[in-house]
């Protein structure tokens, strides 16, 4: 796997001058004490990884960087539900809290979820939408539902079965299975050819009792998968949206800058040296981790063997990579690069809060997650 490290990136604020700066801060805006608290209690509570449940799925992705990247057949995928539930419990025992389950399709695969959902209390299962994932023995499971493009574009990319033909209304069964269920975050990659899709896609997820997370479509397999020809028009959209569905679009307004330009104000440039989504204990990544960037501690991502790590939380291709959770982590980890201002500080809380607000069981530990309804904008 070639991962060019580009050191581009300042080096982080050292860490007794970053104390320092928090608490002159936090003593000039005590009312960000509180929710400071409910973030670091958090933090503390989640110890994350992220399993390649099995290698199968039911449609094709068009930019799927599972199957572009081979990951499908990179190990041996095993089904042997004694084996899984052994990993389970040294996740267990060595402290994971929360794991992420990804494919292939993990509905497809429901037995395999069940040790999880038995043994650890935070889990995301990552979904196409085609099934359902049932409400029973997964109360408490959060569903990241995956969406290409919006409108038509979404069943263009994303409505192919293994066997090429293709079919249409794949966003509209998503809907249909999720009805105002709580669990379920709809994550939408903005694609620069959808534009005009964005703003009726947030509206019927909205409508349909849903919230939704932007994410950016990287076009895996291709010469240039991050390619946008106008940045500002795609940004300006974005945020408009969320504007128009403050709380429907949950995604913090920063957070979506970033998204789309790759780029912060302490002049960072989303790439590996910086991306904390890594399995930190591959010797691979030694360097990284030696660079002083914040990783996430402890984070490991697993093949469907149930043993071999992987390089990081998605395809390793770090050159076309904007990962949504992988950007949004990262500005997480970087509380230290918000410290400048106390609404530097406040805009760091925002977009912490907005992160946790993502997943169902994260609403659950404090009012500040907690998801919030507003009314519909006037049409």
């Amino acid at each position: 796997m070639a991962v060019v490290p580009l050191h581009l990136n300042p080096p982080p604020p050292p860490r007794r001058e970053a104390k320092v700066k928090l608490r002159d801060l936090l003593a000039a805006r005590p009312d960000l004490n509180e929710r400071m608290l409910a973030l670091r209690d958090m933090g503390r509570r989640v110890r994350a990884c992220e399993v390649h449940l099995t290698t199968t799925c039911n449609i094709r992705c068009k930019g799927c960087w599972y199957f572009e990247g081979g990951f499908d057949a990179a190990v041996p995928e095993t089904s042997d539900i004694g084996v899984i539930r052994a990993f389970v419990d040294r996740l267990d025992a060595a402290g994971v809290t929360q794991a992420t389950l990804i494919g292939g399709e993990p509905t497809l695969v429901l037995n395999r979820i069940v040790p999880f959902v038995e043994r650890l209390p935070y889990l995301t299962i990552s979904s196409n939408g085609l099934r359902p994932l049932p409400v029973a023995g997964f109360e408490n499971v959060a569903v990241a539902i995956s969406l290409f493009g919006g409108g038509p574009l979404d069943d263009d990319l994303r409505a192919v079965r293994p066997n090429g033909s293709t079919f249409t209304g794949l966003f509209d069964k998503a809907l249909r299975h999720y009805r105002d269920d709580p669990r379920v975050t709809f994550v939408f990659a903005l694609s620069e050819n959808g534009l005009q899709y964005v703003e009726p896609t947030v509206r019927a997820i909205a409508d349909n009792g849903n919230q939704v997370t932007f994410n950016f479509y990287s076009a895996h397999g291709t010469d240039q998968p991050l390619r946008i020809d106008d940045e500002k028009r795609t940004l300006a959209e974005a945020l408009r949206v969320k504007e128009l569905y403050p709380d429907a679009v949950v995604s913090h307004p920063y957070f979506i800058e970033t998204l789309i330009t790759g780029r912060t104000h302490w002049g960072g440039r989303f790439g590996y040296d910086v991306c904390p989504s890594i399995s930190v204990d591959l010797p691979e990544h030694a360097a990284r981790i030696g660079n002083g960037q914040p990783a996430i501690e402890g984070f490991a991502v697993y093949g469907a063997d149930y043993e071999t790590l992987q390089f990081c939380c998605t395809s390793g291709d770090c050159g076309g990579c904007r990962d949504s959770q992988a950007v949004y982590t990262w500005l997480v980890v970087n509380q230290n690069r918000f410290l400048d201002s106390a609404d530097q500080l406040q805009t760091w809380v925002d977009l912490a809060e907005a992160y946790w607000r993502q997943w169902y069981w994260a609403q659950r530990h404090s009012p500040n997650f907690a998801r919030r309804h507003s009314p519909a904008p006037t049409r």
